[in-house]
């Protein structure tokens, strides 16, 4: 992957502004009970991410965007409000459903890897088809997925890395290993969250360079969440967060 240098502008084609809302979430609010108050996070968030388009989510620490994020990757529950993937309401459904729901249609990029220790790079990959398919299923078609994920972590640098467990590799290794599991199943959302903020700069940019490429061969819909300009300015789309609220929608770069 090349270095794309210090100014990093926007590339890709810009997605359709009519295009299918592939996530989306209506009247989202969330709150914790707080002794014997709640505490509110999200104020009632509207918004979509479009098929095949890039948004970046930005805000400060402690704007809701983490919890935003864990509503609309179907980690967390809302208080208020619903939320849509793949034209399902997600909330709706069972718990199994919503699991399978959430397998098939999102790939999640985070901060902190959230590798397993006790595996290889390779089956560290591999995990999300082990998740989704039963024992049997997966031993028919082991083989598929141990070469998809061989060929994509040879792409990003890592064939002599297969069998090395996390302990053994770099950070940026790691994340790079944490790409190749959310790309796995071919999900059509790729929610991202701070994906270069345990790196260092130069090991950011080019982990951010494969993500990026990814998201463009593949025309997968990517919500990337940062405080940082630099990445957001590689995105068609920004929101900014503040103290739960979306504050503003802009579909131009960041001004330098």
């Amino acid at each position: 992957m090349s270095d794309p240098g210090p100014t990093l502008a926007p590339s890709g084609s810009q997605p359709d502004p009519l295009s299918e809302a592939v996530l989306s979430c209506s009247g989202v609010r969330r709150s914790f009970p707080v002794g014997d108050r709640r505490l509110e996070i999200l104020h009632g968030i509207n918004l979509e991410l479009r098929a095949g388009e890039r948004l970046a989510l930005m805000g400060t620490s402690g704007a809701g965007k983490t919890t935003l994020l864990n509503i609309l990757g179907l980690l967390d529950r809302p208080t208020e409000g619903s939320v849509t993937v793949a034209g399902e309401d997600a909330w709706s459904l069972s718990p199994r459903r919503r699991a399978n729901l959430r397998n098939e249609q999102i790939g999640f990029v985070f901060q902190f890897y959230y590798l397993l220790p006790e595996l290889s790079a390779l089956e560290n990959a591999v995990l999300p088809a082990m998740i989704k398919l039963s024992r049997r299923a997966y031993r028919s078609s082991r083989k598929e997925f141990l070469d998809r994920a061989t060929t994509m972590l040879t792409r990003f640098g890592l064939a002599d890395r297969l069998r090395h467990r996390p302990s053994q590799l770099s950070g940026g290794e790691q994340q790079r290993i944490a790409i190749a599991r959310a790309l796995l199943l071919d999900p059509p959302i790729l929610i991202a969250d701070e994906p270069t903020g345990n790196l260092d700069r130069g090991t950011g940019e080019k982990v951010l360079e494969i993500l990026l490429d990814e998201q463009s061969e593949r025309g997968v819909a990517l919500m990337l969440v940062t405080h940082d300009e630099r990445l957001a300015k590689r995105c068609e789309r920004v929101l900014y967060m503040e103290d739960g609220l979306i504050q503003a929608d802009s579909s131009a770069p960041i001004p330098t």
